[in-house]
């Protein structure tokens, strides 16, 4: 068998494969003598039909069996010899299946890249420092007191912050759309969570049914109704304002927490902004460093990985939000938003897993034994959920994943410089991990 392999445009390669005729002489043989036992035909004694007659009878079907057959099989053995990795099914073309000449075939896929890990003595990640100031735990507090507060009815007009049930209907020059409705709709006035103008247009109003005028953002998620001006009817049932809660035992029941007082109440709130800062200083330093081997790492990214994983990210968004593939347009969450951060995630992925490779790091099971000792102790009865555990493979795989990563961060922190960074919790909102 002759196997040349060309490389086309990037990650692209041609695999020309000629099968020697004598495998597909044999193979053909082989099928006729089976059928040749078998084979009724009128004139002729079972089993005695004659080779000529059955090749001009069933030639043409053996052939394409035989065909396909020393594809399926020389295919991935030239792969497996060849140490070819790829990214892609093959896309292939048949050049000659003469009988009477080597089978020709070409197979075009996309190959993972060969990735030698590189670290730059030039550049730094940051090593990021979270700082908490007493307003931000006041801030915390004051959410918390909303968040866990009582909604009640008020005879006034709208204002921000309020929140108010509504009717919405809304139509595009009178006629209606996708989404375009709903009932007994509970909104909080500045929460943004609506087209510009449209909470904007209720403040100020008592209740009663009035006409709206916006415009959806030209980057709206669904195409067709971006920069689309639409016109709503409101129905404003009930204005509701807060009543705040108090640091007292039902609040610390709702919370779960087992303080006395707003002292202590103050002090576990406090501990648990720490954990949480300790939490996202991880996740920023990982994600700094990361980045910083992503620069001086330069690799292309399989495209047929990048449109999987690009297809992946859009169908966890439309899960978000009720949606499937089946009952989505196309032009709900465009599978082409996703193919920069794909690419990203891919090429993050690939390198994660030749860095594994490069340290020569492995996950053991008293590892795995010891993570699950630590979660099991935010867990009432830690037994029970260690019993439970076991039982779940991908969830074991998951932890797997996180202590491999664990041993991996370390082994780049000896590698890597880093600087340091300190910002303030409250910036932590105007970041994505």
């Amino acid at each position: 068998m002759k196997v040349s392999v060309k490389k086309l445009k990037d990650l692209e390669r041609k695999i020309t494969i000629k099968v020697p005729v004598e495998d597909y002489e044999s193979k053909f043989k082989s099928k006729i003598k089976n059928i040749k036992t078998k084979a009724k035909i009128d004139g002729f004694r079972k089993g005695n039909v004659p080779s000529d007659v059955l090749e001009q009878r069933y030639g043409q079907s053996i052939h394409a069996d035989v065909v396909n057959e020393l594809i399926q099989e020389s295919y991935p053995k030239v792969i497996r010899d060849n140490k070819i990795r790829p990214a892609s099914s093959p896309k292939v073309t048949i050049d000659s299946e003469d009988p009477k000449k080597p089978l020709t075939y070409s197979a075009i896929i996309e190959v993972f890249p060969e990735i030698k890990p590189k670290f730059s003595r030039w550049s730094n990640y940051d090593e990021f420092s979270i700082e908490i100031e007493d307003s931000d735990i006041d801030k915390a507090i004051a959410d918390i007191f909303k968040r866990y507060g009582d909604w009640k009815d008020v005879d006034r007009e709208a204002k921000l912050d309020d929140q108010v049930v509504i009717d919405f209907l809304g139509k595009i020059d009178g006629e209606e759309f996708e989404g375009n409705s709903a009932q007994d709709f509970k909104l909080i006035l500045g929460s943004k969570s609506m087209i510009p103008g449209f909470e904007d247009n209720i403040v100020g109003k008592k209740p009663s049914t009035f006409s709206i005028d916006c415009v959806f953002p030209e980057d709206y998620f669904k195409k067709d109704l971006a920069g689309v001006s639409a016109q709503f009817e409101i129905n404003l049932k009930s204005i509701q304002e807060i009543t705040e809660a108090k640091a007292d035992k039902d609040l610390y029941k709702k919370l779960q927490m087992e303080v006395k007082n707003q002292s202590e109440f103050t002090e576990e709130i406090t501990k648990r902004m720490k954990n949480e800062v300790a939490v996202q200083e991880k996740e920023l330093t990982k994600e700094s460093m990361y980045e910083s081997l992503l620069k001086t790492n330069k690799f292309k990214a399989p495209q047929a990985t990048v449109n999987e994983q690009a297809d992946l990210m859009r169908k966890d968004a439309l899960m978000r939000i009720g949606h499937t593939e089946d009952n989505a347009g196309e032009d709900l969450f465009p599978v082409d938003t996703f193919l920069e951060k794909a690419e990203k995630r891919v090429r993050l992925d690939l390198l994660f897993a030749e860095l594994v490779k490069h340290f020569e790091i492995k996950v053991e099971k008293n590892q795995i034994d010891d993570f699950i000792e630590e979660e099991s102790k935010r867990y009432k009865d830690p037994d029970q959920y260690k019993k439970w555990i076991t039982g779940q493979p991908q969830q074991l795989e998951q932890f797997r994943m996180i202590v491999l990563e664990e041993q991996l961060v370390e082994k780049l922190q000896n590698v890597l410089k880093s600087k340091k960074k300190v910002i303030k919790f409250s910036e932590l909102a105007d970041r994505q991990v």
